[in-house]
């Protein structure tokens, strides 16, 4: 898979601070990820990001990048447990890319809910979902909550059954991603039980205790916000 930029555009001065020893299979993976992610449609037009949590630190994707063309050498390193501020171990090679607009986000789950990697999807079924719920996609909406009953998927997410009523918050979107930062920690602390906020006109956050849960999660929320449109379109309950 090619780089995001030409090999001219590498810092050499990037480079010295990229430790030969450092573990590199997880912004491997993360590069892996965001190209099954581009194909379930949740990371096009540069959108959406993913950050993974592992030994080394909190790796996370670009901003403003073509996310199925991420190299490994593209991904941030940030050092972990220092959540109210941002100390970069290791940047992207290509100096031109940013971190991710998504970091007060993700930094929010690792934070409160000591996640292991939390995704951001642009899902088409995440925004028509909060539609449905209610919730407009300006600044001055009101929150509201997706809810889910009675469907198998829903025993994909952390402690619940297929019978149990699954609550998701849905938070109003704001001009710029980080100032969404407040509103989705208020709606962590109110809904404990499960690990996601929707954002109105914009799309999901998951999380999980590491990717596998989060990826699964994510796709199980993606079916069941589905479930709910496709219900809606054929005038079912």
């Amino acid at each position: 898979m090619p780089a995001s930029s030409a090999e001219s555009q590498r810092s050499p001065e990037r480079d010295r601070q990229r430790s030969p020893e450092r573990d590199r299979s997880t912004p491997r993976l993360i590069s892996a990820l965001c190209r099954q992610f581009y194909e379930l449609g949740w990371v096009s037009g540069t959108g959406g990001g993913i950050s993974i949590r592992d030994a080394e630190g909190v790796w996370i994707a670009p901003s403003g990048a073509q996310k199925e063309r991420i190299d490994p050498d593209d991904v941030f390193l940030l050092r972990d447990e220092v959540w109210d501020r941002v100390e970069v171990l290791e940047p992207a090679r290509d100096p031109a890319l940013r971190i991710s607009e998504c970091q007060p986000l993700f930094f929010n789950a690792y934070r409160s809910r000591q996640a292991g990697a939390v995704l951001h999807s642009h899902s088409l079924w995440a925004v028509l979902a909060a539609r449905l719920a209610g919730v407009g996609a300006g600044p001055d909406a009101e929150p509201g909550v997706f809810r889910s009953r009675n469907l198998e998927m829903q025993k994909g997410l952390r402690g619940h059954g297929c019978f149990d009523e699954l609550c998701v918050p849905i938070i109003p979107n704001t001009a710029r991603e980080a100032e969404l930062s407040d509103s989705m920690a208020a709606a962590m602390d109110a809904y404990p039980k499960v690990d996601a906020v929707i954002v109105a006109g914009h799309g999901i956050y998951v999380w999980g205790r590491d990717w596998v849960e989060a990826k699964t999660q994510a796709e199980c929320l993606d079916y069941l916000m589905r479930a709910a449109v496709e219900a809606h379109r054929l005038g079912l309950e």
